[in-house]
């Protein structure tokens, strides 16, 4: 059963709960909350077509066993200097202090490839010991960036050795991160 907890502002006023939590970041319009509906298999995370629409912390309960976190996406939202640089500080409390943190899976748009602010992303986890996995989303689509800047492990050494590959409209390599999770 997937219950959503409640959207949060700040990371205080989450929930302080035991159960682990698996938490999806990337640009605005990565296809994160898709993403999230494919991983779980009903449609929880809001959808949009305009970027920036996250705007709080999104907490979903997967059966009583774990917690899914949808975090605002940064990068592209038409949203005012001082709102941007507030997500940006609540998404850092949120990576450094959230001990119930399991997996953060960094989301990049297959078609794009990582640009500045992912890889700013990967640094600060880097430089501050935050395991994560990134993510490619969209493989089905058609590359538009052909000179990708390509990523490994061995320049960012918080980064897990294995980079996943999804499309949530094919539903394909959706079940990779349903065993990290422990979806059944």
């Amino acid at each position: 059963m997937i219950k959503f907890v409640g959207a949060f502002d700040t990371v205080a006023a989450l929930p302080n709960t035991q159960f682990p939590e698996y938490a999806f970041v990337g640009r605005s319009n990565v296809g994160k909350s898709s993403l999230i509906n494919a991983v779980v298999g009903q449609n929880v995370a809001r959808t949009s077509n305009t970027p920036g629409r996250t705007q709080t912390l999104n907490l979903f309960n997967i059966n009583d066993r774990v917690m899914i976190v949808d975090l605002p996406g940064y990068g592209y939202a038409r949203v005012s200097r001082m709102d941007a640089l507030r997500w940006l500080k609540r998404l850092e409390e949120y990576l450094i202090t959230r001990r119930q943190l399991r997996r953060l899976f960094v989301l990049i748009d297959s078609r794009i490839g990582a640009r500045e602010s992912d890889l700013d992303l990967m640094d600060f986890c880097d430089a501050h010991g935050i395991s994560y996995q990134v993510v490619y989303t969209k493989r089905d689509k058609r590359i538009r960036d052909k000179n990708q800047h390509i990523i490994n492990h061995e320049s960012h050494p918080a980064m897990l050795p294995q980079i996943l590959e999804t499309s949530a409209e094919k539903k394909t390599g959706i079940e990779p991160i349903r065993i990290i999770i422990g979806i059944k």
